[in-house]
């Protein structure tokens, strides 16, 4: 529960010495767990069963499930989205090359990812209305030493999937998208899922599909599912060959059973999320210095995270919006800033011009969202952006007095 904190000076700010609107924190990860009862009966299978790891029951039925969820042929389980990622790279990128062309504005760690495979990363710019990497600009990183396309959606709605095909097709070039954020949604009527040579997602808590931890490619190509199921284990293809160079990067039964649990809770877990984001849209109506990015309801949508941006008419900087937010343990987060190209990094990266990505990361913030956020903790934080805007000249001269 909130403290309903009525807010009627700035002195009444928690960053101020006022008293804090939330006594705990509320955040943006998803965080849904489902029914322990659920998760008990699935995990009763593979223990009695006995069989715990290596291809158990659970884990060939969840790939089978998810195949038909995504409407592909194939699905590979993986311990994590990260060698999801590696393994599914490693398996596409083209003999000989080096560079891997994807965005700079998007999951903080993804550079470092590619950096694992022994690749550059060479980030392209961005749509400024979708956010998404786009084959206008991703054409311009290409060159001869270019491996792989790897296309990440951005948190709400896709990128251009067509587009990004088309230039793939076009110039032979290997294209996976990076799904994360965009699980059991649509594109132009289709599930996402079966676009690319293949497309990767998560199952950690704090994604749609909560697994404990866990990871899984989607594809319609037999001979790279085949190849990243060896290398997930081992390489093996039977007890005793070995035909690839692999890794231990198995799913358990454990996890499996946690993500059936998750798959049953799917349809309610999506309509609680919509319900949540309709209550931003229509709270922050009234506050038309900020801009909700709007998802596209005409296709199938999750509604998970609530991404907003704070337009040239938002009295206060991102960064004391954030601060003030912060204190009243309201934890929002900057949409994927600094972009990795910006940030000092342990390995060589490419950049082409990339001005636009640099003024989109100072204006997007996620919100507080998923299932441990009420109803009345978004009219809290709503109200407060409210009180903020109303408050901003007074607001900047305390700011001034003390160091932010």
């Amino acid at each position: 529960m909130s403290t309903v904190n009525q807010k009627h000076r700035t002195g009444d700010l928690a960053r101020f010495g006022g008293a804090k609107t939330f006594e705990f924190v509320r955040g943006t990860p998803n965080l849904v767990r489902p029914d322990i009862e659920q998760f008990l009966t699935y995990s009763r299978e593979f223990f009695e069963a006995r069989r715990y790891t290596n291809g158990g029951p659970l884990v060939r039925k969840l790939e089978a499930r998810l195949a038909r969820l995504h409407g592909v042929k194939y699905c590979v389980a993986f311990s994590n989205a990260f060698w999801a990622i590696v393994t599914t790279i490693k398996s596409l990128a083209l003999d000989g090359r080096t560079e891997l062309v994807m965005p700079s504005l998007t999951y903080r760690r993804l550079a470092d990812i590619v950096s694992w495979t022994g690749l550059t990363p060479h980030f392209c710019e961005i749509n400024s209305k979708t956010l998404a990497m786009d084959p206008e600009f991703a054409i311009k990183a290409i060159n001869e030493q270019t491996a792989l396309l790897l296309a990440p959606h951005p948190i709400v709605n896709n990128c251009d999937v067509a587009g990004m095909e088309a230039l793939s097709k076009e110039t032979g070039i290997p294209l996976v998208f990076d799904s994360v954020e965009s699980a059991m949604e649509s594109y132009r009527g289709r599930m996402i899922g079966g676009f690319g040579r293949a497309e990767c997602f998560s199952m950690h808590s704090s994604k749609l599909l909560n697994g404990f931890e866990g990871g899984y490619v989607t594809t319609d190509d037999a001979e790279l599912a085949e190849q990243l199921s060896y290398v997930r284990g081992f390489g093996f293809a039977n007890e005793d060959k070995v035909v690839a160079l692999g890794l231990n990067a198995k799913l358990n039964e454990v996890h499996a059973a946690m993500a059936h649990a998750a798959i049953d809770d799917l349809p309610d877990q999506i309509e609680r999320n919509r319900g949540r984001y309709h209550l931003y849209r229509s709270l922050l109506e009234n506050i038309p210095e900020i801009r909700l990015l709007e998802f596209d309801e005409n296709e199938q949508r999750c509604f998970k995270t609530i991404v907003v941006e704070l337009l040239d008419t938002w009295p206060l900087s991102r960064r004391e919006t954030i601060d003030l937010l912060h204190a009243e343990g309201a934890l929002v987060r900057p949409y994927y800033s600094p972009p990795q190209h910006l940030k000092k990094m342990a390995y060589s990266t490419i950049c082409e011009d990339l001005r636009e990505t640099e003024r989109l990361a100072e204006r997007f913030l996620l919100l507080p969202c998923g299932e441990h956020v009420s109803e009345e903790d978004i009219r809290e934080v709503v109200g407060l952006l409210v009180f903020m805007k109303a408050h901003a000249a007074e607001i900047r001269t305390e700011f001034k007095g003390g160091a932010l």
